[in-house]
């Protein structure tokens, strides 16, 4: 639905509920606490139909029922607003649409025959009234949903400690992160590149010697390829050389020809996002196709990595999603996913995971660019 269109459908519902607004309003001051229920109810609509975050709860029975009653009686006006300004929209566009069909049939209006002077006063002062009636709307949202903002959303010492609390668990989720990566970086270099290098060393030793094998050179060759390749590897979880150079696209389409499955890509990204929202992205993917190679039994993946604009603020997100038709039953505190979920909430972004027994696994990142 276009942003326009979605702006009008909500000042036009906020203008329908108004009477429920003001009916609840006063059924509160009779009986407060029987219509607490209702009252949120309606508040955490008001709070959807604006696209906001549902806050209501955060704080005590009591303070909820009074922050509720006084957002809706502060509400209504600006609803009786926006039905308003509706109706002036209604009312100017079947008045032109009357002036059209009278004129367009040779027909007077109020005894005014159509000539190019009064059709272009017409024109211009209904393209300036309706421009004022745009601008009104605009007004009206704006206007609902920065009360609905103010006194629905967390106080600003509340929001201070909520942002606090969850810096502090990104920061330790994003230690634990790193010290599993280098855990891992670890390993891979002691199981697969330090053997690849044990067995060149005994190799070279041993054709170094008067009566060795011929052959033994060609098997040391064949180790130090495969020592390069292992390292290539490595270097490549580490962070992927062309993910600079090249693009996300480029890069995922790499990883997905070292992937022994095959694996589906549809990167629609527009402008090229941040490098740190690029290196999030690639390694969302990387992490949940080695899952899905390892653990889940799959025998494809999809891979869709698109970017949309938040209605809230215009802020452009890039989303990452990640299906494979495997068995199912993804363990999100894994240290895999776990370290995925630190990685994406340290930019702000949200992770999650579904995976239900027998499948499929659906994995879901939405990084914001600002």
């Amino acid at each position: 639905m276009p942003a326009a269109t979605r702006l009008l459908a909500s000042v036009a519902l906020g203008a329908l509920t108004t009477p429920l607004d003001l009916l609840l309003v006063l059924a509160a001051l009779l009986r407060p606490k029987a219509l607490t229920r209702p009252a949120g109810a309606l508040a955490g609509w008001h709070l959807r139909r604006l696209r906001l975050d549902d806050d209501l709860g955060a704080g005590s029975p009591g303070q909820v029922r009074e922050q509720v009653r006084r957002y809706l009686a502060m509400r209504w006006p600006v609803g009786l607003l926006g039905a308003i300004v509706l109706a002036l929209l209604l009312v100017g566009l079947a008045t032109a649409a009357q002036l059209a069909w009278a004129w367009s049939r040779g027909e007077a209006v109020d005894g005014m025959h159509l000539s190019p002077g009064l059709g272009a006063y017409v024109a211009v002062g209904g393209f300036v009234l309706l421009f004022l009636n745009v601008c009104g709307i605009v007004g009206v949202h704006a206007l609902d949903t920065e009360l609905a903002r103010r006194r629905l959303g967390p106080a600003s010492t509340e929001a201070l400690q909520r942002r606090i609390a969850e810096l502090a668990h990104t920061r330790s989720a994003m230690l634990a992160a790193v010290d599993s990566e280098r855990r891992r970086i670890e390993r891979d270099l002691h199981d697969g590149l330090q053997q690849h290098l044990v067995a060149l060393a005994m190799l070279i030793g041993r054709s170094r010697r008067p009566s060795s094998d011929p052959a033994l050179l060609a098997q040391a060759h064949q180790q130090a390829q495969q020592a390069l390749a292992e390292l290539r590897e490595v270097a490549w979880r580490i962070y992927p050389s062309g993910l600079d150079s090249l693009g996300l696209a480029d890069a995922l389409q790499g990883m997905a020809e070292r992937t022994p499955l095959p694996v589906t890509i549809r990167c629609d990204l527009g402008t090229r996002p941040p490098r740190a929202v690029e290196a999030a992205a690639y390694f969302v993917a990387s992490e949940a196709i080695t899952n899905a190679v390892k653990h889940a039994g799959a025998t494809h993946l999809t891979i869709d990595v698109t970017t949309h604009t938040a209605p809230q603020n215009g802020t452009a997100r890039v989303h990452v999603t990640i299906r494979d038709d495997g068995r199912g039953g993804a363990d999100p505190s894994g240290t895999g996913l776990s370290g995925l979920a630190g990685r994406v909430a340290a930019l702000d972004g949200a992770f999650h995971l579904s995976s239900p027994a027998g499948g499929p696994t659906t994995i879901t990142a939405v990084l914001p660019c600002a």
